[in-house]
């Protein structure tokens, strides 16, 4: 269905597809980071509050109320921007609701019914609950909230994968159907992106804490906690850095095999060898891909190192973007940076976590105040390195919105650009400023420190009560988000 602003673009040639595709992405990627730290951390307290209960360290105890609080503003901005993305559904992508609705629908509602309602049952008791349940409840709904935020990230994937490698349905009077729900929940790819979002939520998380860890060293506050939360972080970076390169490799062989051609615009690669060919073909370090020349400029190559990657073999070959038509190639030019940028971020947290080992075997890890610093600075890029994901991802899923059976041209509303452009505008304005504020004051209370916790003796009677904060839900959000804002205002 051909939308009346692309025989008449107006505004430069922008076009009311382009910005509703700019204000889905805009909105999405505010959205994105709030889950993965809420995923992160909701594990990281269950660690805390059982290791509390095994070995009764108060440090352990100091860290669970310091980090509850930073779990509790995240989760409300986190359901709050998620709402944002659901409303858009309907006004900027109609089409895609109505063809896809019969599928989308209800994983989104199975959501809701299972992860929501097990996280708000629980997550009540995991914050006002310490002195009023027993310890053995309380880590109960500690484990409950970490499992329901998994459970929504399963729900989640399970949607957002089926749009990449759609199985389990048919076609009948235009709409989706499914006929295989378990064909649909378990597509080819969800394994794969279930397993590399949820590691990525864990590596994002390590680094932030790492990152809080290491600034209260090198400000020589509260530093027994600081000195546990580092090393926790780093230990857990160690381990789970390495399986996310594991994940991804194993990620990308799927994707050739279901997205060839998202799979040779991330590598730039245009031509495809000749039958036979047995010289294999280069990975591309740089390069400017060139949509309309079909080449890649300047390109700095490493022979038969992308068929070792892409297909383990020296001698493999895949499809070029050539071999595709026009107008079913995903940007190029986007997606090879976007790429490397995820792939040069992952395997610097690699290095990061070895550096970590290295140190701590010198007893420098929490003294090397360069070491601290680099700790800092790499706090955000476990966030930056998901965007990089997502966005090769979702573009390079382009131009479909359901891979092959839905165009993207075909899903929006038919809206003017006037009004497209006036709501994006105002989620900018508003985004930066109500999710600003709230990002600012969770670090606000990072450069605090844990309560209670300023000198190297802390004992129990030294820990405060955690904060009564509720975050917003999407079932009541009005009453709850008073709550927690008139609650936050008394500590």
């Amino acid at each position: 269905m051909p939308l009346p602003t692309e025989e008449s673009p107006a505004m430069h040639d922008i076009t009311a597809l382009d910005l509703a595709r700019i204000q889905f992405g805009f909105t999405v990627s505010f959205h994105i980071i709030f889950p993965a730290i809420t995923i992160g951390l909701a594990s990281y307290l269950a660690v805390l509050e059982g290791c509390w209960l095994r070995t009764k360290d108060p440090v352990y105890k100091t860290l669970f109320h310091f980090w509850v609080k930073i779990f509790a503003i995240n989760f409300g901005m986190g359901v709050v921007s998620g709402l944002v993305m659901a409303y858009q559904f309907g006004t900027n992508w109609s089409f895609f609701s109505e063809f896809a609705g019969g599928v989308t629908g209800p994983l989104l509602t199975y959501e809701v019914l299972t992860a929501f309602f097990l996280e708000a049952g629980f997550l009540g008791v995991m914050l006002f609950g310490w002195n009023r349940v027993g310890p053995g409840l309380h880590f109960l709904s500690t484990i409950m909230v970490a499992v329901g935020t998994l459970i929504s990230t399963t729900w989640i994937l399970a949607s957002n994968s089926w749009m990449q490698t759609p199985q389990g349905y048919e076609i009948l009077n235009g709409r989706v159907v499914p006929t295989d729900w378990l064909a649909v929940i378990f597509n080819p790819s969800f394994p794969y992106r279930l397993a590399h979002m949820s590691i990525a939520a864990y590596v994002s998380t390590a680094l932030f804490v790492a990152a809080a860890g290491a600034w209260l060293l090198l400000k020589d506050k509260s530093v027994v906690p600081a000195r546990k939360m580092l090393s926790m972080a780093m230990w857990m970076l160690l381990i789970i850095a390495p399986v996310q390169a594991f994940v991804g490799d194993q990620h990308g062989l799927n994707t050739l095999k279901y997205q060839p051609a998202k799979i040779a615009a991330m590598e730039g690669h245009w031509d495809t060898a000749p039958k036979g060919d047995t010289d294999g073909f280069p990975l591309i370090v740089f390069g400017i891909p060139d949509m309309d020349k079909e080449v890649t400029k300047y390109a700095i190559e490493i022979p038969r190192l992308g068929s070792l990657i892409l297909t383990h073999s020296l001698d493999g070959q895949i499809k070029g973007l050539k071999d595709f038509p026009k107008a079913d190639r995903p940007n190029s030019t986007v997606i090879f940076f976007t790429f490397r940028a995820m792939v040069a971020l992952g395997v610097l947290m690699i290095l990061f976590g070895v550096l970590g080992v290295v140190l701590r075997r010198n007893g420098a890890l929490f003294r090397n105040r360069l070491f601290l610093r680099l700790a800092v600075a790499m706090g955000p890029t476990g966030l930056m390195a998901l965007l990089a994901g997502w966005l090769t991802t979702e573009i390079g899923r382009q131009p479909w919105v359901v891979y092959g059976l839905l165009r993207t041209s075909d899903a929006v509303s038919r809206h003017d650009v006037g009004p497209i452009a006036g709501s994006l505008a105002a989620f900018v304005v508003v985004y930066f400023l109500l999710f600003g504020t709230g990002i600012r004051y969770m670090l606000k209370l990072v450069n605090k420190g844990p309560d209670g916790s300023a000198h190297d003796d802390v004992t129990p009677g030294h820990i405060p009560v955690p904060p009564q904060a509720v975050p917003m839900g999407s079932a009541a959000s009005g009453t709850v988000a008073g709550t927690a804002a008139a609650q936050f205002s008394n500590h």
